[in-house]
């Protein structure tokens, strides 16, 4: 079962790199094994080629595995905790949703799949960044209840989501990071042809 779970990470992990959603040290994914216990990545993973040993088995209770793990690991246990839906979890930082969301407090798709598949998605704005891993785990977890979300994109950091499918989660990214690409270069275009160049 982890053997399978930990293939399905590493793969997941290598193909968002690819696609430029997870950088060499920047990003999070998980998977539940069972209540209160999940694989993470450690925090010296990098994601372009995950070993087993990149990955970490944890616990609830805190030992001594939990210095070794992702700085997103309480995050993605607070998920797992109060979310039943949540099997896989995820933080990327995807280039275009991340900059879209720096200049607007909300994500409106214009293209069908954004419309279809993800919706109007309100940009969370993560307040005073010193204390933000303190906070973090309760106002992620608070977001995704009240919004009744998967996905909840923090001003000025990245991406959380969760899902019960791993392949579902990827793709919801990939739509997302889609839409958020074609609001910036359509903005771009429109930008263009009100000041040409000649």
């Amino acid at each position: 079962m982890i053997k399978h779970l930990l293939e399905e990470l590493k793969e997941a992990s290598h193909s968002m790199f690819h696609k430029n959603f997870m950088g060499i040290f920047h990003g999070s994914i998980s998977a539940k094994i069972e209540s209160g216990k999940f694989i993470i990545n450690t925090k010296d993973a990098v994601f372009n080629n995950l070993k087993d040993s990149d990955f970490i088995e944890l616990y609830e209770k805190r030992d001594y595995r939990w210095s070794d793990a992702s700085i997103d690991a309480h995050i993605h246990l607070k998920i797992y905790q109060n979310i039943s839906e949540a099997k896989y979890v995820t933080y990327t930082m995807a280039p275009f949703m991340t900059s879209y969301a720096l200049r607007h407090d909300k994500i409106v798709p214009k293209d069908y799949f954004g419309i279809t598949k993800i919706g109007t998605l309100p940009v969370f704005e993560m307040g005073d960044p010193e204390t933000w891993y303190k906070r973090a785990d309760s106002e992620i977890e608070s977001f995704f209840n009240e919004n009744r979300s998967d996905m909840v994109i923090i001003k000025g950091y990245g991406l959380y989501s969760y899902n019960r499918d791993l392949p579902t989660l990827i793709k919801k990214i990939a739509i997302l990071e889609n839409s958020c690409k074609l609001l910036v270069q359509s903005k771009s275009l429109k930008n263009d042809r009100e000041y040409p160049l000649s």
